[in-house]
């Protein structure tokens, strides 16, 4: 890739969009100019770009036409309003948010599973990024469908604090001190203490009893994966880890796979690192291999003693990288090699 393109970053102030300007720096993305974008309070603050420091401009004053892709992790409400315009000024948006991940003239795209998809990007001028836990789910998951299918998954996520953001860290971090001092927990994100607990709650509720975090695993799988046969029962949880989501990925699939041909296609699927030793230790948790780590780790494989066609699995990613920012800048790499 000889040519060098214009990426503006926006929400750089925030946990993804800091990470999106180490990855862009780690994986040499052929940049000609970086911009990092941000709300008005945030213009003027320094952000670093690899070993330049870059100042922050105001994304309400910001012309697009200056850039050719917009990585877009500043939430919904901007995406809404920003993006399109964006698109319209010749930028490619790849955002972050739930906004656009529904329509159906957006791709929506893991690019271990999906990457075919990233051509439907002239539609509209967007990509979507899909939801973390989605995303380290479906690329374990991809080479198990194409091998046997894949009739019903049962997933229950452990999700780390940094998937709701800066200020979901410093609650985990204040609430701690406070237990550890026998003081009062204080909270301002969550509405129970995130310190030593587990809460069965992420997004909000819906009329159906699920969340909107776990019909977004059911929404997202089905169209990542293009089989809307698939059965997806979710149950999403936040636990008090700072980076590294993990997953109980329980599945039944159409043809019988026994686990240690699972295992076989999962050590060569790309993107996958197997780490399942039937020894204390011997798989991934998310402060010993996923957390700054780009690859979807899985262990825990094994045939389910309830279920014929069942197969069991542990799945950890860290949610910064894979779950968003690399991710994003994956499906980048793949639009400047081949589409644009």
């Amino acid at each position: 890739m000889s040519k060098r393109w214009n990426v503006a970053v926006v929400g750089a102030t925030g946990a993804v969009g800091e990470v999106m300007l180490a990855i862009l720096a780690e994986r040499r993305f052929p940049v000609n100019e970086v911009y990092a974008l941000a709300s008005r309070r945030s213009a003027g603050s320094p952000v670093q770009f690899g070993e330049r420091t870059l100042r922050v401009e105001d994304l309400a004053t910001f012309d697009f036409r200056k850039a050719q892709i917009g990585l877009f992790s500043a939430g919904g409400e901007i995406s809404a309003e920003y993006a399109p315009k964006a698109a319209e000024a010749g930028c490619v948006v790849i955002d972050n948010t739930a906004h656009f991940r529904y329509d159906d003239d957006i791709p929506l795209v893991v690019p271990e599973v999906n990457p075919g998809d990233i051509a439907r990007y002239q539609a509209r001028g967007i990509i979507a990024n899909p939801n973390c836990s989605t995303i380290q789910m479906v690329v374990a998951l991809k080479p198990l469908h194409d091998a046997v299918g894949i009739d019903r998954i049962n997933v229950c996520t452990y999700q780390s604090v940094s998937g709701t953001g800066k200020e979901a860290i410093d609650e985990l971090r204040e609430q701690t001190q406070a237990a550890l001092a026998g003081t009062a927990l204080p909270g301002r994100v969550y509405p129970k203490p995130i310190a030593f607990n587990v809460l069965p709650h992420i997004d909000v509720f819906l009329e159906n009893g699920y969340t909107k975090e776990e019909m977004k695993m059911v929404w997202e799988t089905h169209k990542i994966l293009g089989d809307s046969a698939i059965r997806v029962n979710p149950t999403t949880a936040r636990v008090p880890v700072v980076y590294g989501h993990s997953e109980a990925v329980h599945i039944e699939t159409r043809r019988k796979i026994r686990a240690d041909e699972a295992r076989a296609l999962l050590a060569q699927a790309p993107g996958v690192v197997v780490l399942d030793e039937r020894r204390a230790g011997g798989y991934p948790t998310a402060i010993t291999e996923a957390a700054g780590q780009d690859a979807v780790f899985v262990g825990r494989i094994r045939e389910d003693l309830s279920h014929p066609r069942g197969l069991d699995l542990w799945v950890v990613s860290d949610n910064l990288r894979k779950g968003a920012a690399l991710n994003s800048i994956q499906i980048a790499e793949r639009l400047v090699e081949n589409y644009l």
